[in-house]
């Protein structure tokens, strides 16, 4: 009797081991997004301008790095999860311009995905050897998009991504618009190797700085 009691311990604490790892959860790291454009015949020199366009985010801490790179140049965005604070610098061509953002500026730039919500579908996928599920995103203003998610994997910043925020697991497929184009982004490699905190340092030279709302204006005419 004590051997099968014993033996019935062991297979329970075997199995809350293997429920504690199934998900691994990290405080740095980074991820790599192949972007795929996905257009009509009547728009291909703008799917051009995406062609061979990588997406990388660094994670340390509470900050994180995205990175968005094509022959157009680069956009990179510095955010601090804790202040809600964030730096855009624009790289494009001769122009290369830094602007910096309150919380309030961030959410803004943001409120399109404000409220977001997540509709849980039965349909899964393997990414990267990850179990993912599909996720159908709706916005307030009635459009969606895809995602798949994986409940595998986790940064113990959850603050990478407005569009993700009551998302269940860590996104590792989506889709987003650029220019009236849909795209997806395909998550091509995940790291969790140390990075350096120069990542999120913000340059002091270089660059044209500007305020958020100076760009709002330039936008809207």
């Amino acid at each position: 009797m004590k051997q099968m009691i014993k033996a019935g311990f062991l297979f329970l604490f075997a199995g809350f081991v293997q429920a504690a790892t199934a998900q691994q959860t990290y405080s740095e790291g980074m991820v790599t997004y192949n972007v795929v454009v996905n257009t009509g015949n009547n728009e291909p020199k703008a799917a051009d301008l995406l062609d061979g366009a990588t997406q990388k985010i660094w994670f340390k801490g509470v900050n994180t790095r995205t990175e968005l790179s094509s022959i157009l140049g680069k956009t990179v965005t510095l955010h601090d999860s804790k202040t809600g604070a964030a730096v855009v610098m624009n790289e494009y061509g001769e122009q290369k311009i830094l602007i910096r953002m309150t919380k309030e500026d961030y959410d803004d730039r943001n409120n399109k995905y404000a409220g977001v919500q997540f509709e849980l579908m039965p349909e899964t996928k393997k990414i990267m050897g990850y179990n993912c599920k599909l996720a159908i995103a709706k916005l307030k203003d009635g459009t969606t998009f895809r995602v798949y998610y994986t409940t595998e994997l986790a940064f113990q910043n959850k603050d990478y991504g407005a569009q993700f925020k009551n998302l269940p697991g860590f996104p590792l497929e989506y889709e987003s618009e650029f220019q009236k184009m849909k795209v997806t982004y395909i998550a091509d490699k995940v790291t969790f190797d140390p990075v350096p905190s120069v990542m999120f340092d913000v340059p002091k030279t270089g660059y044209r700085e500007m305020t958020y709302e100076e760009i709002k204006k330039i936008r809207k005419n």
